[in-house]
């Protein structure tokens, strides 16, 4: 499903815009490329398995770039109570003055964290089992 693009905030559904977005697909693709290399890595060098759970930390990196781009939803925002629709960069990022939008950020940003943490558990349980 793909969401249309906006440069206006949705609480709980859309905190970042164009350049946000974009920062947060290079993470995920730069991070799954550091879990594809140390899998490859372990793999050659026969790492015992148990060391293979540790690809958890980047494959849930990954997952969190991807998952915040195809949301257009920034988890760290999200948990601040800021978005932001400019240029990329903490600096530039605008307060949620209301009480229930923040609530529905957390809400969406602890979505996002789960989903992440999952698909980083499975991620480094098949590498464990391979």
């Amino acid at each position: 499903m793909t969401l249309p693009l906006t440069d206006a905030y949705r609480a709980g559904a859309c905190n970042i815009g164009p350049d946000e977005i974009a920062r947060r697909r290079r993470i995920g693709h730069g991070m799954a490329a550091v879990t594809i290399a140390l899998f490859g890595l372990a793999l050659a060098a026969d790492v015992p398995a148990c060391w293979r759970l540790a690809l958890f930390a980047p494959a849930a990196a990954s997952a969190a770039g991807y998952l915040q781009a195809a949301t257009r939803f920034c988890a760290e925002y999200g948990w601040r109570g800021v978005f932001n629709f400019g240029e990329a960069g903490y600096r530039r990022t605008t307060s949620v003055a209301d009480a229930a939008a923040r609530r529905a950020d957390r809400a969406k940003a602890a979505q996002i964290g789960l989903g992440s943490g999952l698909i980083g558990l499975v991620v480094a349980v098949g590498a464990f089992l391979v």
